[in-house]
């Protein structure tokens, strides 16, 4: 397989009521109960759903350079002036018209994707590996509890 191009978002995960995680997709996610929200709270229920809807307008570009982005789309009612002013100071990075977080390394390992995430820790004592298989074992690029799959 291919890795580099562009992957879209496809699903994210969730527990279910009993306790397995299940995948959703975006109008699923969209429509979902919002269980940690006061969904009472205009405010609060705008906010999550913006939130939402930037999750799911997400994205992944693999570069032939060895580079990965991760991409969200630029927030909702923001003119190309302020964000022209905010790439100007150096506030964010945009790349293909949407907002781009910092690059990571990825690299082919035995026909698989491997990617540098960089989240150091310790497993039983011994400090783990920050580079971890992206793809799962269904095909998806899978990246915290979101799955993407790649565009034609």
């Amino acid at each position: 397989m291919k890795y580099t191009g562009k992957w879209i978002f496809h699903s994210v995960g969730a527990m279910s009521e009993n306790g397995e995680l299940t995948y959703m997709t975006a109008e699923e996610y969209l429509n979902s109960p919002m269980m940690y929200i006061d969904e009472t709270d205009e405010e609060a229920v705008a906010d999550e759903m913006k939130e939402r809807k930037q999750m799911t307008g997400s994205c992944i570009e693999v570069c032939e350079d060895g580079n990965l982005y991760m991409l969200m789309p630029l927030p909702e009612g923001v003119t190309q002036a302020e964000v022209d002013e905010a790439v100007a100071a150096g506030h964010i990075e945009v790349r293909n018209g949407m907002l781009c977080g910092n690059s990571m390394p990825w690299e082919e390992r035995d026909g698989k994707l491997w990617i540098d995430t960089g989240i150091e820790g310790e497993v039983f004592g011994e400090k783990a590996d920050t580079w971890a298989c992206a793809i799962d074992e269904e095909g998806f690029f899978a990246f915290m509890n979101m799955r993407y799959i790649k565009e034609d």
